[in-house]
């Protein structure tokens, strides 16, 4: 009896598993796969926990680096050493150490210029470039004490691995390494870096310039992804003294603060850049009138301009003879106040272009300090170059021909980077719409803060933006290096800001969205989060389970298709009220907003929620009409982005 009541028991096991695996009516939608309860592969532990927070024990490692550098201009080269200290907080001892050699990419034997297309343009390099550069190391040594001794390194593509003779400590081990070494800059390198001829001189945007250390952490290890263009950056925060000896001429910005202006700069130059710190109006430090005035330029064959920064990622800089120079005063929230600077060469000045720079990063950063987490650093200073938009801490490099709505678009997005990933410091190479499309949203937010809106857009009809969702899309799952390059706008960028902007405003709300993305930036603010951190800290501040969300938007390429299939009456009387049949055709679901119109031009509106999805595919529902209904409309504002709306609409 029990053998056979146990039997009955897996037939009827069997049954019930078909039927959740078989879509009702081949709508395509199958409510199983998008609310199933198994969205999280793994439980929270002592480093990262349940909630989205850093565990107890969450460990990081921290690389602080002393830079030496000399530029020049006449080779186009830089020469450098480097003083990296190397701290391990992890509690593993480490045999080795890897290093990002970024300028490696641009050698015509690399494997990024190996993934140019033969013909036609990429954005990150040209395969038909014979450009031989890379990093040329004149010595790689390990310091202790007094003493070097030459370390024992690798070099594959861009990364260099140090294997120690004695392991690294865990939780306490540190090492200095020292490396020296020199590099061409190339004229075009990825976007990211390179070299702006103008009619004063060039403009050299340099980045990528110094090795840098990989980060190792509790989810992969060592992540030692290779930099093949498209993807960008993950890397340990640190604290950096960086000084460049430049030609007498030459104006120097950098990552952090100017720790010498008064040994750079003139004394006409050092008043007024005092000035502009206490000025909310933009104060000229450097005009076009003393580019080319030798009296108006220090007297020496060579300036060094010595730069900090604290608790940073990264570093970058620029030179340049021909920059005009403009600052003004930045204030955050917590009282502290900033300087928002902009360097640019006559060709870009103007009141419609560079000559507004200095306004639009002050404006971007105090809002985005204001609304989301106080901006760290005391200088930010934006770059003219040929560079169209890249972000480092502190410094941001933009396009020189840039004016009008698209300079207040480049500079608010390059600086918005400071909050994604220079403060939160997720892993671009891996997950680059946690940084490009976390930032685009608030992007969007501090544009419709600036100047009552000058510069705010007519917002997109949702049913328009199919392409986001349409056959030729991928999930933003995947990594920049393995996605079409034509994708990488809409996935990384505009499909995912799209996607919180929706959560903000028509399904968790503003007030809980804000309050559980300002905690998301301060709990990992200068760590480093995975997106499932992410998705756990939001469900559990915002308190729902947003699984079938993220599925939809963020780990698949689902599409959204609501139907109206129909309209009754209750036992066939207007009077007692209209029965209204919708439908989920595609696999992505959503919240329903459904207005409908009587005979007489009343109108009415009933939202429902995600969860009428759970367990259906159609789904009837009754309003309180007591006249005929003449029209019935699904999304009546476009606000979700529905693929087909040609089936939202019932007319009697």
């Amino acid at each position: 009896m029990r053998r056979n009541f146990l039997a009955l028991i897996a037939i009827l096991v069997c049954l019930n598993l078909n039927a959740q695996l078989t879509p009702e009516n081949n709508s395509g939608y199958d409510y199983h796969v998008l609310f199933s309860p198994l969205f999280y592969t793994y439980n929270g532990n002592a480093y990262r926990s349940a909630n989205g927070e850093p565990g107890p024990e969450y460990w990081q490692n921290k690389a602080n680096y002393r830079i030496e550098a000399a530029l020049n201009e006449a080779t186009n080269e830089v020469t450098a050493t480097v003083v990296l200290d190397y701290k391990n907080n992890s509690p593993q001892n480490l045999q080795y150490l890897w290093l990002q050699l970024d300028q490696n990419l641009f050698n015509d034997t690399s494997r990024g210029h190996a993934k140019m297309p033969a013909t036609g343009r990429s954005r990150y390099g040209d395969a038909n470039s014979a450009f031989k550069g890379g990093f040329r190391f004149q010595s790689v040594t390990l310091i202790n004490g007094q003493k070097e001794t030459p370390a024992n390194y690798l070099i594959s593509d861009t990364r260099m691995q140090v294997r120690l003779d004695k392991p690294l400590e865990a939780k306490r081990g540190e090492l200095k390494l020292k490396m020296t070494y020199t590099f061409t800059i190339p004229q075009y390198g990825a976007d990211r870096t390179g070299i702006l001829s103008t009619q004063n001189g060039d403009i050299f945007a340099v980045a990528q310039w110094y090795p840098r250390m990989c980060v190792f952490d509790d989810i992969r290890g060592w992540n030692t992804d290779p930099y093949l263009g498209a993807s960008e950056f993950y890397l340990e925060y640190g604290d950096f003294d960086v000084s460049i000896t430049a030609p007498s001429g030459m104006i120097v910005v950098g990552s952090g603060e100017l720790q010498n202006p008064k040994e750079t700069l003139t004394p006409q130059q050092f008043e007024r850049y005092n000035r502009a710190k206490e000025s909310d109006k933009t104060v000229v430090i450097r005009g076009k009138e003393d580019i080319t005035n030798k009296k108006a330029q220090p007297q020496k064959t060579s300036l060094t301009w010595n730069f900090r920064i604290s608790n940073s990622r990264d570093f970058a800089w620029a030179a340049s003879k021909a920059f005009i120079w403009d600052a003004a005063k930045m204030n955050f929230p917590d009282g502290k106040k900033g300087l928002a600077m902009s360097v640019y060469p006559v060709e870009a000045s103007g009141k419609n272009a560079w000559g507004r720079s200095t306004e639009y990063t002050k404006a971007s950063i105090e809002s985005c300090s204001e609304r989301w987490f106080p901006y760290p650093y005391y200088s930010a200073v934006n770059v003219a170059g040929n560079v169209a938009g890249m972000e480092y801490p502190g410094i941001v490099f933009c396009g020189a021909k840039a004016n009008g709505a698209g300079l207040w678009g480049v500079t608010n997005h390059e600086f918005g980077h400071t909050w994604f990933p220079m403060i939160v410091g997720s892993n671009e190479r891996r997950y680059g719409w946690m940084d490009e499309g976390f930032n685009t949203f608030i992007n969007g937010i501090a544009t419709a803060d600036f100047n009552n809106g000058e510069y705010t857009g007519r917002k997109r009809d949702a049913h328009q933006i199919g392409y986001m969702f349409g056959p030729q899309s991928e999930s933003i799952f995947n990594t920049p290096d393995a996605m079409k390059e034509r994708n990488i706008g809409n996935l990384l960028y505009y499909k995912p800001a799209y996607a919180l902007d929706l959560l903000r405003n028509h399904i968790v709300g503003q007030d809980r969205f804000d309050y559980a993305f300002k905690k998301y930036i301060r709990d990992w603010a200068y760590k480093h989060p995975s997106p499932w951190d992410f998705f756990r800290s939001m469900e559990n501040s915002v308190g729902e389970d947003l699984a079938w969300f993220w599925k939809g938007m963020f780990t698949n390429s689902y599409a959204l298709d609501q139907v109206l299939k129909g309209v009754e009456y209750v036992n066939g009387n207007p009077q007692e009220g209209a029965l209204i049949t919708i439908e989920n055709a595609g696999q992505m679901a959503m919240p329903v907003i459904i207005e409908y119109t009587t005979v007489s031009g009343k109108t009415g509106r009933k939202t429902l929620p995600v969860e009428i999805w759970q367990n259906n595919q159609s789904w009837t529902f009754r309003v309180g009409t007591q006249e005929p209904l003449s029209k019935v409309v699904i999304d009546p504002d476009h606000v979700f982005p529905d693929v087909d709306d040609t089936n939202n609409t019932w007319v009697k």
